[in-house]
């Protein structure tokens, strides 16, 4: 019985399938297939069986599931503890929610200069899948939304966030008092990424107030969606700190709905003492300190730390409304 045995069963009982655990690992299928084969044989149990379109585990599947996840885990432990000594590069593996990754730069930045042997790995993930990628260390550290009932990952909140609806000052709801919610189901609205997720920003707030808007345009970054609304183009559900700079030079307005502010917490999440890399625990300590609420509450929206290597990148957007002024300049003069 091997790791990588452990590993690409792990894989195929948590994703469901042979094919996506080849796709996670960057191996062939066959290859998962052969390492799975090899422990069906040594422990004389079929771990699985196939069931409509996905799987089903055996009994004895499912207990060697549970005790794979903690042997997988505590490897991963023990090599990352060899390797964490004084003067060698130690990277911290983060997880956030799309919302948290165009804000997490100037955190980064600010930890990272009290020690400078760190680098950061981001990638962003659904805020349900925090428990699981702490659990199998494919996080060391979650910042976004509490991860839900898990009893090995600790969690604090570290940002009151307050959301504000904006648009342009020329929106025909700039001088309205007391929007009702219900009222902005026919605007316009502009989203980032996620596209409409039901436990964050704006897809929590259609879920609250029972909104079905008909005209959705998503972009790829939150500040992409804010250029959009300073363009003309909708409506936006927005951080407050993020907008701050558009609203004092009224290049954007708030929109006086009913409820707003909304507050959303964000928290920092790892396993516990004894289980989370000691450089997680610092972070997340750090993560509710002045210094770090200050940074990241910079409304520099769209940053990445230059110690983060994150497998999300910045889009740079440019206005519908832009282009097509710029076609139809260009149509003219010729």
């Amino acid at each position: 019985m091997t790791l990588t045995q452990l590993r690409s069963f792990v894989l195929v009982a948590t994703l469901g399938s042979v094919k996506a655990a080849a796709a996670e690992l960057d191996v062939t299928e066959p290859a998962v297939s052969v390492a799975v084969a090899a422990l069906r044989k040594e422990l004389g149990d079929e771990l699985f069986v196939r069931e409509g379109r996905g799987i089903a585990l055996t009994a004895g599947g499912r207990r060697l599931a549970a005790l794979a996840s903690e042997i997988l885990a505590l490897a991963e432990q023990a090599r990352r503890s060899v390797h964490d000594r004084p003067g060698l590069a130690r990277r911290i593996q983060i997880a956030v929610t799309d919302p948290v990754a165009e804000h997490i730069g100037p955190l980064l930045d600010a930890f990272s200069a009290r020690d400078e042997s760190l680098e950061f790995a981001v990638e962003t993930v659904a805020g349900a899948s925090f428990a699981d990628f702490l659990e199998h260390r494919r996080a060391d550290i979650a910042f976004g939304p509490h991860p839900g009932p898990a009893p090995s990952v600790a969690s604090v909140p570290f940002l009151r966030c307050q959301l504000v609806v904006v648009a342009a000052p020329g929106h025909p709801l700039a001088e309205a008092r007391d929007i009702m919610p219900q009222r902005l189901a026919h605007q316009r609205w502009l989203i980032g990424p996620p596209e409409l997720d039901p436990r964050t920003m704006t897809g929590l707030f259609f879920v609250r107030h029972g909104i079905e808007p008909p005209a959705v345009a998503a972009f790829t970054s939150q500040a992409a969606a804010i250029a959009a609304a300073t363009a003309g183009e909708g409506i936006v559900l927005a951080l407050t700190h993020s907008v701050i700079n558009e609203v004092r030079r009224r290049a954007l307005i708030r929109l006086d709905v009913r409820g707003t502010p909304l507050l959303e917490i964000w928290y920092a999440s790892t396993l516990g003492v004894g289980r989370a890399l000691p450089a997680a625990l610092a972070f997340q300590r750090f993560a509710i300190t002045p210094e770090a609420t200050q940074a990241i509450s910079t409304g520099r929206t769209g940053t990445v730390s230059a110690r983060a290597r994150p497998k999300v990148h910045v889009t740079l957007w440019r206005s519908v409304a832009d282009e097509l002024d710029a076609a139809q300049a260009s149509g003219s003069g010729g």
